[in-house]
């Protein structure tokens, strides 16, 4: 969702830089953007080692949700073309799940702008096992749980490196479209520069012949 769906990356990070100033040592891109992707709390947590944030993991996770989604109460930053890819695999009759790190919380006013049935399923970072967030696999695997399907038979849509290691770990392909990070190239990661005119024929053509 955040740099994929939605380009929320910016918020996130602008969330960080006020955290540590108000409750850290300090901070630079590069450790924000290592983040980039993660799961909440292991964000939050790299925030206390590397950013000297004196706040429990929870309680910086639930800060910097409150921090975004009052961003998103000013404006919803689509990323160019997601949604109409989206509306475009929705006419087509393609499952569609979101795979995301963000809680729940967040995720719930991002699907009140979007039509009702644009997902058929939602994993969210505060219902993916602890310790098993994205790089992990786990979360792209009950992805594809959801709709009864061999993850091969699944593409992935990623932003980051950190969530394209995790599609790739799980066994899907990996449509990626760098935001913030560059992805390096990989087997079984096709790379795009943008989503802006792909086809529903585009993304199937990234699966294997035999899927």
């Amino acid at each position: 969702m955040d740099g994929t769906l939605l380009d929320t990356e910016p918020y996130w990070i602008s969330g960080e830089w006020k955290l540590i100033d108000e409750f850290g040592d300090s901070w630079s891109d590069e450790h924000a953007h290592a983040n980039v992707g993660a799961d909440l709390l292991d964000a939050a947590e790299y925030m206390r080692v590397h950013g000297g944030v004196r706040l429990p993991a929870a309680e910086i996770v639930e800060r910097l949700l409150d921090h975004v989604i009052a961003q998103l109460d000013v404006d919803v930053p689509w990323r160019p073309g997601a949604v109409e890819l989206l509306a475009a695999l929705r006419r087509a009759s393609v499952p569609c799940g979101l795979v995301t790190m963000s809680y729940r919380r967040f995720v719930t006013p991002v699907l009140a702008a979007l039509p009702a049935d644009s997902f058929a399923a939602i994993i969210t970072g505060d219902e993916v096992p602890p310790g098993q967030g994205k790089p992990h696999p786990t979360p792209y695997l009950l992805g594809a749980a959801a709709f009864d399907a061999e993850p091969s038979r699944c593409v992935a849509i990623e932003d980051s490196p950190t969530g394209a290691r995790s599609a790739l770990a799980a066994g899907c392909a990996v449509l990626g479209v760098p935001n913030v990070r560059d992805i390096a190239p990989a087997v079984g990661l096709t790379l795009f520069t943008t989503l802006a005119g792909l086809t529903v024929a585009d993304v199937a053509a990234l699966l294997p012949t035999s899927a």
